[in-house]
């Protein structure tokens, strides 16, 4: 039992670890911005589960790929899927439906932050 949840917060921790070491690379050996690097890994998460791949991976890695801004391409992506096999419109809006959750809360939890404290510049 304890080796099970010890085992379960390994792989989330590592694969998590990974996908957070990934980026770190593309920061210091690229010139992406962090908007670009934030995209290429929705684009990942979309394209793994368009090709079926995703699934996989979240059962092994659970958390540690869904939490993720990668889990959020794949979420969207699903909805986007399930919505196609009904029509084109559906594609969009399944999509959207699929997300609204996080979305919600990320639009919340970040007006209420900016009401609790000030923003201010960077300093170099």
């Amino acid at each position: 039992m304890v080796w099970e949840i010890l085992s379960r917060y390994g792989r989330v921790f590592l694969c998590g670890g990974l996908v957070c070491l990934v980026g770190q690379i593309l920061i210091n050996k690229t010139k992406m911005t962090s908007a670009r690097i934030l995209v290429t890994f929705l684009l990942a998460g979309v394209v793994l589960q368009a090709v079926g791949l995703f699934d996989a991976i979240k059962e092994f890695a659970l958390a540690g790929v869904t939490i993720p801004i990668i889990g959020f391409g794949s979420t969207l992506a699903e909805g986007a899927i399930e919505g196609a096999k009904i029509g084109l419109f559906e594609a969009c809006t399944y999509g959207l439906r699929a997300v609204a959750g996080g979305l919600t809360a990320a639009i919340v939890f970040g007006f209420v932050i900016a009401l609790l404290f000030r923003s201010r510049s960077k300093t170099a």
